[in-house]
């Protein structure tokens, strides 16, 4: 991470900032920042999206679509993803031309280096949700965070929002070990798991990740005390010679072991309360109004996290009963024809089961599940345990495996999933997943679009064709 220091100093000196990628949900939080602080920024996607559209509303000077190298032109500082290929034009411009450049949690880095209270969370599995609910209780609290979310928040309508404090929340992953480019003043570990294996290769690699992540941190790492991975990382961590003893190890979750606890977990409908303990003492009941179990984990860290930046325990219930969940994160679209339409991230075995889960509690006739897998090297690694999770729906459509930034040198297809699931079907494109689906799902069923690519798309085909669809009853 050598560069950090070099964008600090880029950023002093730079006026205008060009991003490659405008539309992309990281990028989106970072343009309305720089956009805050008086920069002069640009930008160029090659598809239309919500959040590209959001971007320009927000005053950002979006190219005509495509990536051409002329929309570099002027630029002082590039910004591009991991998912822009190394051929991309304007990359390829940038390095000719000579434009400082640096991924885009380079600039995370340097943005979060600017708060005194930067809370970063991490964990394979539930971030943006955490992330979002936390930035919702420290508005609830009225403590004006800064936030960079994965995913849309209802209440500010975006990726993320600019504060007027020293808050900073941050959604930290941990693909390509980004978050080391972070700067910590607490870090918030959900769980670890065995995911982007392409280029952490097993779990032991992964620990000590997380481990390199918990060190940064000035203040407390706050970490689920149920879950296995994250107690050996943080055993290791409390070992290490270099760890500051000032920064707190505290944890959450339902064991009695831990710092924050819920306790007489309770379920209706999906919807779960709990009892919240801080410390061995009753503080209050929270109820949830986002549906699964897994959620009383994700909250119960953004209630602690919340807490230790000064949120009082009514505010921490309040914001938590009022958070409805973050954009594609269960996000329920509508009832169209009598069927429930749905849209969630789930792209890794264990998400897919959790979100699955709650959807079959929810007393849906039928649950469909329909499924883009997401990367080649995930689809083959995980083959089998995605076989294991998509099962838990009652139906199964797939669409063809989107690659992103991979070339299948795997030989992989979403025909060697489908093989695995009895009953299941997949299709190339998506009008035909949407025509499948429209015609067969029935009133009273549950269709939930699942992936982190553009899967969302399809959701959109059913739902125009459901639409049609009750015009011709009516």
């Amino acid at each position: 991470m050598a560069n950090i220091p070099a964008i600090d100093e880029t950023l002093k000196t730079a006026r205008r900032v060009h991003f490659i990628g405008a539309g992309g949900s990281g990028m989106c939080p970072l343009e309305e920042i720089l956009l805050s602080w008086g920069y002069d920024v640009t930008g160029s996607d090659n598809n239309e999206s919500e959040t590209l559209e959001r971007v320009r509303e927000a005053g950002v000077k979006v190219a005509a679509l495509g990536q051409r190298a002329e929309n570099i032109n002027g630029a002082d500082m590039i910004v591009y993803t991991a998912a822009v290929l190394q051929d991309n034009p304007e990359l390829v411009a940038a390095r000719e031309s000579g434009i400082p450049m640096y991924e885009r949690s380079e600039l995370l880095g340097a943005v979060t280096r600017r708060y005194k209270n930067c809370i970063c969370v991490s964990g394979t599995h539930g971030k943006t949700t955490t992330t979002a609910m936390l930035t919702q209780i420290l508005l609830t609290a009225k403590l004006s965070p800064s936030a960079v979310i994965g995913g849309k928040l209802p209440a500010t309508n975006s990726n993320g929002m600019v504060g007027k404090s020293e808050n900073m929340v941050c959604e930290a992953c941990e693909f390509q070990d980004h978050y080391l480019a972070l700067d910590p003043d607490a870090v918030v570990i959900l769980n670890i798991d065995e995911d982007h294996l392409e280029y952490f290769k097993n779990l032991k690699n992964i620990i000590a990740s997380f481990k390199k992540f918990a060190l940064m941190a000035k203040k407390y790492v706050l970490y689920n005390g149920d879950d296995d991975n994250t107690r050996e990382c943080l055993s290791q961590v409390a070992k290490d010679k270099t760890y500051n003893p000032h920064v707190k190890l505290l944890s959450f979750g339902r064991g009695e072991q831990n710092t924050f606890r819920a306790a007489n977990v309770r379920a209706k409908n999906a919807l779960y309360s709990y009892d919240l303990i801080y410390n061995g003492d009753l503080l209050t009941r929270i109820q949830l109004s986002v549906p699964g179990e897994h959620n009383v984990l994700n909250s119960l860290a953004a209630i602690a996290a919340a807490m230790l930046s000064d949120a009082s325990v009514f505010d921490c219930e309040k914001g938590a009963a009022a958070f409805k969940g973050a954009g594609r994160r269960f996000e329920i679209i509508g009832e169209f024809a009598g069927v429930t339409l749905a849209d969630d991230y789930a792209h890794h075995p264990k998400e897919l089961e959790v979100t699955l889960r709650a959807a079959k509690q929810m007393n849906y006739k039928n649950v469909w599940a329909v499924f883009q897998p997401f990367t080649f090297s995930r689809t083959a690694i995980l083959l089998d345990d995605f076989a294991k999770a998509l099962p838990i729906a009652d139906k199964v459509v797939m669409t063809k495996i989107m690659g992103s930034r991979e070339i299948n040198t795997y030989g992989i297809s979403t025909q060697d999933l489908a093989d695995r699931i009895p009953g299941s079907v997949w299709f190339e494109e998506f009008p035909e997943t949407a025509a499948f689906v429209a015609a067969n799902a029935a009133p009273g069923d549950l269709v939930i679009t699942l992936g982190c690519g553009d899967v969302y798309k399809c959701g959109k085909i059913i739902k125009a064709l459901l639409e049609k669809k009750s015009e011709v009853a009516g």
